[in-house]
């Protein structure tokens, strides 16, 4: 298990470029596009939301990922929030591998319950561009994602839009995480802090 801890930033669509370019000078060099393609799963009774967490397969370039989440902690922008992630053979989540591997007793009382009831319930298909930067010592992995959430519900396919910018913590002190949000705030007229994650924003669009 590990805590992830990211800076989650509004990016307004018309300050897209203007953020590649900030990132790529700052990197010295283009990012690396990849792209995402997510399933989230709960059961009907959404018993993993009321658990507060969240449970993903993702297709990504170097194969099939199963994360679980819990929802954690979200204050002006900052995410922070246990994750359990490993690959997995195919587009089929490996419960009982998560379940070996979560040590949160009420969190894998919630999965273990919900397992044999789990349907998908919405997708968030972006792709994400990314650089790894060293700040003040530590390392940070900043993302710009585009693309959209979408939830099929009674026959209607709803979608909304995702335009925001992520900044991982992977190696240092948090609180170069806020220095580089400030940054991009004076700079990027119109970013801001994000305290909904892409999961609440799938709930939130199946309830319309």
């Amino acid at each position: 298990m590990g805590i992830e801890r990211e800076i989650k930033l509004a990016l307004p669509r018309d300050q897209v470029d203007a953020a590649l370019r900030l990132f790529e000078t700052r990197a010295g060099k283009p990012g690396r596009a990849i792209r995402l393609e997510n399933v989230y799963f709960d059961t009907p009774a959404l018993a993993l939301a009321r658990a507060k967490s969240a449970l993903r397969l993702r297709r990504a370039p170097e194969g099939w990922l199963q994360t679980f989440k819990t929802v954690g902690v979200a204050l002006n922008g900052l995410h922070a929030r246990h994750e359990w992630e490993m690959p997995v053979a195919g587009e089929a989540l490996e419960i009982d591998r998560l379940l070996h591997e979560c040590d949160e007793a009420g969190v894998s009382t919630a999965l273990s319950d919900a397992a044999a009831n789990l349907i998908p319930l919405f997708r968030t298909d972006f792709t994400r561009t990314l650089w790894t930067l060293d700040v003040d010592g530590a390392q940070v992995e900043a993302a710009i994602d585009q693309g959209e959430v979408i939830a099929d519900v009674n026959g209607e396919t709803r979608r909304a839009p995702i335009c925001e910018i992520e900044l991982e913590l992977k190696a240092g002190d948090e609180a170069v995480l806020h220095t580089l949000a400030a940054e991009l705030v004076q700079a990027l007229p119109g970013l801001a802090p994000d305290d909904i994650s892409k999961a609440q924003r799938g709930y939130k669009l199946r309830e319309g």
